[in-house]
């Protein structure tokens, strides 16, 4: 497995000029032909933004900001943010090589990194996300201080675990689509309870606070937030380190198994 993890950096190190290049071609497409071309990344997550916020804090009184503290619509945010990141990995790029079969079958392209192409132009998608959310935060009279330290960490950690989730689940539904649809369907319930509305930290029983450690949506949720809003360092919540740690090998170990048993086949099944 060392060796297959090692052919996956060389390729990536040895195409990174190219991926970079089709990253960005891949965010051009998606505006092309658009009036309001690159603001359409910003106004769907606004629209989203608002429409929770509306619901949970003006409609429902669930605002769990305290009196004089910051605004529940920041705490949202913070969380929200990286959810928009997260659901288009599991929904396109758990199934990225039929996104773009003509570098699996009609170039001499590594199939990772084609996944990474997906993980990079959704990463600029977010990095202006959050350009636009520490704007947000400044105008609301939050002050950067030392824990937004985290935030650099946070994203490099988003990016590796969700280029490698993409490699294994791409290569498992080149196989079969059954694998694309049940990463779809899952999709919407991985919102609603992974913490991205609501605290964790106030559910009382002990056996759903440990399934949600070993889930990374929740430790990437929790990880902003306390970056940007409560103000703690993420690895002070050890449960948390802990889960997403396991997560992380397991999810490695079974991309580099299932890269090494399928690579020669993709191309045949695509």
């Amino acid at each position: 497995m060392l060796g297959t993890l090692a052919t996956i950096l060389k390729d990536n190190w040895e195409w990174r000029k190219q991926i970079a290049r089709l990253s960005v071609f891949e965010l051009r497409k998606k505006s092309r032909g658009a009036v309001l071309s690159w603001l359409w990344f910003f106004i769907k997550p606004a629209m989203y933004v608002f429409c929770f916020w509306f619901a949970l804090d003006i409609g429902l009184r669930v605002g769990n900001a305290q009196a004089g503290g910051p605004p529940y619509i920041l705490w949202l945010c913070a969380g929200i943010s990286p959810w928009f990141f997260m659901t288009d990995m599991i929904n396109i790029g758990s199934d990225v090589l039929h996104r773009y079969p003509y570098l699996v079958n009609k170039v001499k392209f590594p199939l990772s990194g084609i996944s990474t192409i997906f993980t990079g132009a959704t990463m600029i998608v977010q990095l202006m996300l959050m350009a636009a959310l520490f704007i947000i935060y400044f105008l609301c009279g939050m002050h950067l201080d030392v824990y937004v330290l985290q935030v650099p960490l946070l994203l490099l950690l988003m990016f590796v675990f969700w280029d490698i989730f993409s490699i294994l689940f791409s290569h498992l539904s080149a196989v079969s689509k059954d694998v694309s649809n049940l990463m779809k369907a899952f999709s919407t319930p991985v919102f609603w309870l992974s913490g991205v509305l609501f605290r964790v930290d106030n559910i009382d029983n002990a056996l759903i606070h440990t399934v949600l450690d070993f889930n990374p949506v929740t430790f990437f949720t929790k990880g902003f937030r306390a970056a940007l809003y409560d103000k703690y360092w993420i690895w002070e919540d050890s449960a948390a380190c802990i889960g997403f740690v396991v997560v992380f090998v397991v999810t490695l170990v079974l991309m580099l198994w299932v890269y090494k048993q399928l690579y020669k086949e993709v191309a045949d099944v695509l």
